[in-house]
């Protein structure tokens, strides 16, 4: 997983390695009757993600151990979507994820107890809006009547696209990242209005140019290098010209890096594609083939409805959609109307 091609990953375990950001992020998303009990320490950020490695193109993670006031440890599992819809599936995903770490902390210590105390969080960043039930039972098909007798977990949900732009955060610096995320996956009009406000809050966080500005870069296709240097001289102007030559740098390389992947794959398949001496029916299982890798070295294991399409389209479309495989930042834009 590149970080071209996994922006929104790579902004948020910035922003949730910093202490600080992380404990503001707790104090002011978790209920209230949850963070009144916690004690006023930073959280400690637990190593490791506990995503499925074929789903981390569509969700990111943190696990934090938090202080109570009480002095026991409260574990908050913090799961983010980088869907551009909501998944209804995602309670699951933070299931497992759990499950994944309490299997981890029984296999380390055989002779526990108790488990530890875990609060789930789910981060949602996507352009529709969210609509899927804080709830795990609501994905479990059973009469009413079983529930009380059934596992179930009530997940703590923020949706960043319901929450207006001046009151996503107190904290500075998790401002300037959540504003970052929120609009990471709009449209361009939508991106274009919210720079002025990104740019404000950066300029209270200015140690978060880089990263912030990095993700800008991969996910707002109309920024230009002009708009990016006018943004550096309003946070940093002391560091304009050391800033702009790292961003160069940095986008250089990643670019680099894709583009040498998809050479391979191209000269790969076109092979292939010859072995099959031209004829159009090879030539569309080739096309159909190389697409499909593709998308799972982009963005990961993909669904069955986008192998299915593949597989039913034709050679016009899926070279159009070829062409968009570098220029997506989601699965579901590749295949956008």
């Amino acid at each position: 997983m590149s970080d071209l091609t996994q922006p929104h990953d790579r902004l948020f375990k910035a922003l949730m390695s910093h202490p600080e950001i992380a404990g503001a992020l707790l104090h002011e998303y978790l209920p209230e009757k949850i963070s009144a009990l916690l004690a006023p320490l930073p959280p400690q950020l637990v190593d490791g993600s506990f995503v499925d490695e074929k789903l981390r193109g569509y969700f990111s993670d943190r696990m934090f151990v938090a202080t109570m006031l009480s002095g026991k440890p409260l574990h908050i599992y913090v799961l983010i979507e980088h869907k551009s819809y909501p998944d209804r599936k995602v309670g699951w995903q933070a299931l497992r994820g759990t499950f994944a770490f309490l299997d981890q902390k029984t296999r380390e210590n055989k002779d526990w107890t108790q488990l530890p105390a875990i609060v789930q969080m789910i981060f949602y960043h996507g352009e529709q809006e969210w609509h899927v039930p804080s709830e795990f039972i609501t994905l479990v098909d059973a009469d009413p009547i079983l529930h009380p007798w059934l596992m179930n977990v009530r997940f703590v949900t923020v949706n960043l696209g319901n929450i207006e732009d001046a009151q996503i955060a107190r904290h500075a610096r998790l401002r300037a990242g959540l504003l970052a995320l929120k609009y990471g996956t709009r449209d361009a009009k939508a991106q274009h209005d919210a720079l002025e406000a990104i740019v404000v809050a950066l300029a209270e966080a200015p140690e978060l140019l880089f990263p912030i500005v990095i993700y800008l870069l991969t996910t707002f296709p109309e920024l230009d290098r002009e708009s990016v240097r006018g943004i550096v001289v309003r946070v940093c102007p002391q560091e304009e010209t050391e800033m702009m030559s790292q961003f160069a740098r940095e986008i250089v390389e990643q670019n680099k890096q894709m583009m040498s992947q998809f050479a391979r794959e191209i000269v790969e398949q076109n092979k292939q594609i010859w072995w099959k001496e031209g004829r159009q029916e090879g030539h569309h299982e080739g096309a159909s083939a190389l697409l499909l890798r593709l998308l799972k070295r982009r963005f990961g294991s993909l669904p069955e409805w986008a192998e299915e399409r593949i597989r039913s389209a034709d050679a016009a479309t899926l070279e159009n959609w070829g062409d968009r495989v570098l220029t997506s930042q989601s699965l579901e834009d590749v295949f956008r109307e």
